[in-house]
């Protein structure tokens, strides 16, 4: 009765530690992207087991980062169906919060967190980690990545810890907030952990990514693959690169490799009838993306759509590549647009005159989805180039005042460009604080700031009438200017003087002031007819006035002469 008593246990023992395999594999799946191996195999653990607590919250979490339509609802469902069952299991509540926080109800979010820290007594790696990945998830705008590095902190001091998982999630949580150094360092340690850790070198790809610098991010993918030869998604940020940046044998060469370690998926078809444009095999690429969307119908990827369109582009079809850009805009869902979207849309839209206003706004779409600080700048240089181009020069203000308040150390040509699409735009009060405030403030050697600042109060006398706004702007010029070089800026001098001498001349009706400017014009410029001429007219004394002429008398007559 014993041995048939412990055989028994030794089965259940058996059967409990090929079940925690199970998990264990399917969270090996998720790590690698492969969510369709993923979700089989945690669905296999809950078929025989619907209470594994860990099954049931790593198949929600497959449904989360799949973002595949509608599993974020899936995920809801699974977890609330838990709930129900195990309302007090620490990760189920975890799970419950995550998804609060991406409904914006960050308050119970909260309050489900705390609960299962308390629950768990804080101990607990996997709680642990499970609320640092709500919080510090980008997706999760209502997420707080300085309460996820909290309690991620929290988990490296449980006695034992050594866990990578937790440094890479803190790393995302860094990430989040926009430290990237701090994010860096946190993915370092994860590799300390586990020099495999792929992830984790891979994650320090994409903070470079982001800054541009393809001399760290391309070597940092790469060493994600040779730490781990299975990392898939490494693979794919350098398939995806290569691709957009001409270079199409390394492209097919990383996605061949992709697709040998992850999971089929609808969108390998897409890439690789990307692959035929790619190779300039433009037509191939249309007839086959055609046939997708006609055999799909409704079904089928939007972005054939703009695969067709890049194609008609780059044969000079802007006719036909407008035609299908339009119609991806119309069949795509707005979380389905990339930053490059907006761009080649806007680019498309420039080339049709009754279409550049619309362009202009695709400029600034691209800037706001751009998350690269040169690509913003980029996107910004050419709506602004658009904007002065097709005269719409308050446009181009607005976009050289964004790429202005981005650079960390703008130049004064950039204060100056700035300062001249606002004058252009007939924006005078503006570009009046520009050029009088901030250049003379930071470039007070330089003669532009005084110029353009007379000229920009000038202009708000022209359309106000307030007379005499620019007088003491003009007074500035012609000092500064020959102070700083009386040579180079004679003509500056000169016209300040020109605009003084009219003032007080034919305003002011001053007659000596405006003499006071000619003398100083004339130390200026010795030679000058004008000022010579100037100075001739207005020193001659004034004509003596004409006595008024008497009315010529009639001859009297008499009255009654015949």
């Amino acid at each position: 009765m014993k041995k048939i008593t412990f055989s028994l246990i030794a089965v259940a023992v058996s059967a409990g530690a090929l079940l925690a395999q199970s998990v264990d594999q399917g969270k090996k799946f998720l790590y690698y992207q492969r969510y369709k191996s993923a979700q089989d195999q945690f669905e296999k653990v809950l078929a025989a087991n619907p209470n594994d607590i860990a099954a049931v919250y790593w198949l929600g979490q497959t449904f989360l980062e799949n973002k595949s339509p509608g599993g974020q609802e899936q995920a809801k469902s699974l977890y609330q169906k838990a709930l129900g069952t195990n309302g007090s299991a620490p990760l189920i509540l975890a799970g419950v919060g995550q998804i609060e926080l991406l409904e914006g109800k960050t308050n119970d979010a909260r309050q489900r967190f705390e609960t299962a820290i308390s629950l768990s007594k804080a101990k607990d790696i996997d709680v642990l980690n499970a609320i640092g990945q709500a919080n510090a998830d980008v997706d999760t705008k209502s997420g707080d990545p300085a309460y996820a590095i909290e309690k991620l902190n929290l988990a490296t001091q449980i006695k034992g810890f050594k866990n990578p998982a937790t440094y890479s999630i803190l790393g995302d949580a860094y990430r989040k907030q926009v430290d990237g150094g701090a994010a860096v360092t946190a993915y370092q340690k994860a590799l300390g952990l586990d020099p495999k850790y792929a992830e984790a070198q891979y994650k320090i790809g994409k903070i470079y990514q982001t800054q541009n610098n393809k001399e760290q991010f391309l070597p940092a993918y790469d060493k994600a693959i040779e730490l781990d030869p299975a990392y898939a998604p490494a693979y794919y940020e350098l398939y995806y690169y290569w691709y957009f940046h001409g270079d199409v044998s390394k492209s097919i060469g990383y996605f061949d490799k992709y697709l040998t370690v992850t999971d089929p998926k609808p969108s390998d078809e897409y890439d690789k009838i990307g692959n035929l444009y790619a190779a300039k095999k433009y037509a191939d690429a249309i007839a086959k993306s055609q046939a997708k969307l006609s055999s799909e119908g409704a079904n089928a990827d939007p972005r054939y759509y703009k695969l067709i369109a890049y194609s008609y582009s780059d044969q000079n079809d802007s006719v036909n590549a407008k035609k299908y850009v339009d119609d991806y805009f119309a069949k795509q869902k707005p979380e389905g647009f990339v930053p490059m979207d907006y761009s080649f849309r806007a680019e498309l839209l420039a080339k049709f005159p009754e279409s550049q206003a619309n362009a202009l706004a695709s400029y600034q779409q691209a800037v706001a989805a751009d998350t690269s600080q040169e690509g913003k700048q980029d996107l910004l240089t050419k709506a602004a180039a658009l904007a002065k181009k097709i005269g719409n020069r308050t446009e181009e203000a607005n976009f050289l005042r964004q790429s202005y308040n981005m650079k960390k150390a703008p130049s004064n040509t950039d204060l100056y460009n700035l300062g001249q699409a606002y004058y252009q735009a007939k924006n005078y009060t503006v570009a009046d604080s520009i050029y009088c405030g901030v250049y003379q403030t930071k470039y007070p050697e330089e003669i532009f700031g005084y110029l353009w600042c007379a000229r920009s109060k000038q202009a708000q006398d022209d359309s106000t009438n307030s007379g005499g706004l620019a007088v003491e702007a003009y007074k500035t010029l012609a000092e500064k200017g020959r102070q700083l070089d009386s040579v180079k800026y004679k003509a500056q001098v000169l016209g300040a003087y020109y605009y003084l001498i009219q003032y007080y001349n034919d305003i002011k009706k001053d007659k000596a002031t405006a003499l006071s400017y000619i003398d100083k014009g004339l130390e200026t410029d010795p030679t000058n007819p004008n000022l010579a001429n100037f100075k001739e007219i207005l020193s001659k004394p004034p004509k003596p006035a004409t006595p008024p002429r008497q009315p010529a008398t009639k001859p009297k007559t008499k009255t009654g002469a015949k």
